[in-house]
């Protein structure tokens, strides 16, 4: 789909059976590998600043959502204007549809915002996976500027996702744009996944691991929830002792729907009150932390989930979808 900007050099075939990616040692096939292997670190700064408050984006209105109608440059315009009061760094899933629209909007209005790219991976999905690919490689390329890091796969390894995918197609993928781009490259996954000694795999093809910890789909009630959010980050980081580890999604949904999987495992109490307490909790500590953490999201998405409104999936935003602020974003919360 786009042209490939040569930046890395491709390594050679090499025989490994311990290889000294971002967790130490791990076993592995032969591979294309670079070599040596040398962590590019994650830095989200804007200027001399630490962004440690960042927020995952979901552009997606009230009658659009992906692979059909896409958000104009003027409605991100007006998202990232919302976004720019409180938020320098954001999260994008994917590098197709609307992606380049909206950096090319970052840039032209010279604001000040940093993006982690996403590139989806979808299990039986070669074409589509491959343009992602080349579109995020294409992209990082493009706009080193604002793109600070690559994210290949969202959620395609732990044992309860909907598309789950091939863990060595997957690593292909991410060694594709790790010798295309010079940003540094991550997966997300759950926490779960990362707990898993199999995950060390993976581990060992990245510069830093981007994992998940939903303490509401997890049971936890809100005032164990920080806890049991550190805990869960402890936990990975001590079995990838030599990673770093990233939240990369973590959030306190608004409403829940009193029927189906979401009512047999949410414990939690739905609301913006609460919202807002998890919210401003988990700022204080990333930022006393000095760690970078990316709640979901920005807004609520109507187009997700099932077909009843109190659907969780629709209510994570931090904003509704006709763009007013919830609770957790009122002056009083101030940046």
């Amino acid at each position: 789909m786009y042209l490939l900007p040569v930046v890395r050099t491709l390594v050679a075939v090499v025989l490994v059976t311990a290889l000294a990616g971002c967790t130490g040692e791990s076993e592995t096939e032969t591979v294309l590998r670079e070599d040596p292997f040398v962590v590019r670190p994650f830095q989200p700064y804007s200027g001399e600043r630490l962004i440690d408050n960042a927020i995952c984006y979901g552009p997606h209105r009230d009658g659009q959502r992906p692979g059909a109608l896409s958000p104009s440059a003027a409605e991100m315009r007006e998202d990232l204007r919302l976004m720019e009061t409180h938020w320098n760094l954001l999260r994008v899933y994917g590098s197709v549809e609307f992606t380049e629209v909206l950096l090319n909007v970052i840039r032209h209005y010279r604001l000040d915002m940093k993006v982690m790219l996403g590139a989806w991976i979808a299990p039986d999905a070669t074409d589509a996976n491959r343009q992602e690919v080349d579109a995020a490689i294409h992209l990082a390329n493009t706009y080193p500027d604002i793109v600070i890091a690559v994210c290949v796969g969202n959620e395609t390894q732990v044992f309860w996702s909907a598309h789950r995918s091939s863990l060595d197609g997957l690593i292909e993928h991410v060694r594709r744009v790790r010798a295309s781009v010079s940003v540094p490259v991550t997966v997300a996954d759950d926490f779960a996944y990362w707990l898993e000694p199999v995950s060390r795999k993976l581990a060992g093809e990245v510069d830093f691991i981007t994992m998940h910890a939903h303490p509401m789909w997890n049971g936890i009630r809100l005032a164990s929830a920080l806890s049991w959010i550190k805990d869960r980050v402890s936990a990975v980081q001590a079995l990838h002792s030599e990673c770093t580890v990233v939240l990369g999604e973590t959030g306190w949904a608004t409403s829940v729907h009193d029927q189906g999987e979401q009512a047999e495992l949410i414990k939690g109490v739905p609301g913006e009150d609460e919202q807002k307490q998890f919210y401003e909790a988990v700022r204080s500590w990333a930022a006393e932390q000095r760690r970078a953490v990316f709640f979901f999201e920005a807004f609520d998405e109507n187009w997700k989930g099932g077909m009843h409104p109190a659907e969780v999936e629709k209510h994570w935003g931090l904003y509704r979808a006709d763009r007013s602020p919830k609770a957790a974003l009122t002056p009083d919360t101030g940046k």
